[in-house]
């Protein structure tokens, strides 16, 4: 047998969720008085899915405090078998879990739980991201007056954007903080929730449905500060003021970089 189709056959093993190796496998292995060829492809097997268990433990801490061992391994397996390790990097293997999840249980089980996937892997999304330049606030205060109603932002590379219906971050930080399970509820209405790094420490803030819009509307639709003053016109005089003042927690939260204007 070839070097590469030995190797092919390796990895057809491993995947397969039956440890079940092709003879020619076997033929081409030798076992020990101990430790017969048989045996140790099937340590090897057990060990090689126990790793990839491990990585999901690490990457869903959450979901494995909620569930518990028995169920998460039940769900990681389950897992494992429809979405095999593609990567050479285990860094991705989790992308797909709140989807599966989506499609594993009930849409009464699935949705808080998968939306609860979905909190976890933004951290790990952000925390990887590409690096961006903030805009800062003394650039911000240097910006001349007539600058101001053109001015355009983009969010940071970072920045993870998530629409919250269940108290996912409070399950989230209750296993962060090593606290009791609040248990999963839904919210009264649905809340954006921000996932971004600092410098080398992920943050989160959970935002007002007006700031989420007009955040939203900045660096998603394109509003210039003009704009943004325009769609807050309900409020007056006092909209120039809002607008900044949100403008002023978004570059003090370090989520913007200039936009295209």
């Amino acid at each position: 047998m070839r070097l590469s189709d030995w190797q092919a056959e390796v990895q057809a093993y491993l995947l397969n969720p039956a440890a079940e190796a092709n003879p020619a496998l076997q033929a081409s292995l030798l076992g020990s008085a101990a430790l017969s060829a048989e045996q140790g492809l099937a340590i090897y097997h057990n060990a090689y899915r126990a790793r990839l268990q491990e990585a999901l433990r690490g990457d869903y801490p959450a979901i494995h405090g909620w569930l518990g061992d028995e169920e998460f391994e039940a769900l990681a397996l389950a897992y494992l078998n429809a979405h095999p390790s593609q990567h050479f990097s285990l860094r991705w293997l989790g992308a797909q879990l709140a989807d599966f999840i989506d499609g594993y249980l009930v849409p009464a089980q699935a949705a808080p739980l998968s939306e609860l996937a979905r909190l976890e892997w933004a951290f790990t999304l952000a925390f990887d991201a590409l690096d961006g330049v903030p805009l800062s606030l003394a650039q911000m205060a240097a910006l001349a007056p007539e600058d101001w109603p053109g001015l355009q932002v983009r969010l940071l590379p970072s920045v993870q954007w998530l629409t919250c219906r269940h108290n996912s971050v409070a399950i989230w930080r209750a296993c962060k903080e090593q606290t009791e399970f609040p248990g999963s509820q839904p919210l009264p209405e649905a809340q954006t929730c921000l996932v971004w790094r600092d410098q080398l420490i992920t943050r989160y803030r959970s935002l007002a449905a007006d700031e989420a819009t007009a955040l939203q509307g900045m660096t998603a639709h394109g509003w210039s500060f003009a704009e943004l003053c325009g769609e807050l016109s309900g409020l007056g005089e006092q909209a120039p003021l809002q607008a900044v003042t949100w403008l002023r927690q978004w570059l003090s939260d370090g989520l913007l970089q200039p936009g295209p204007g």
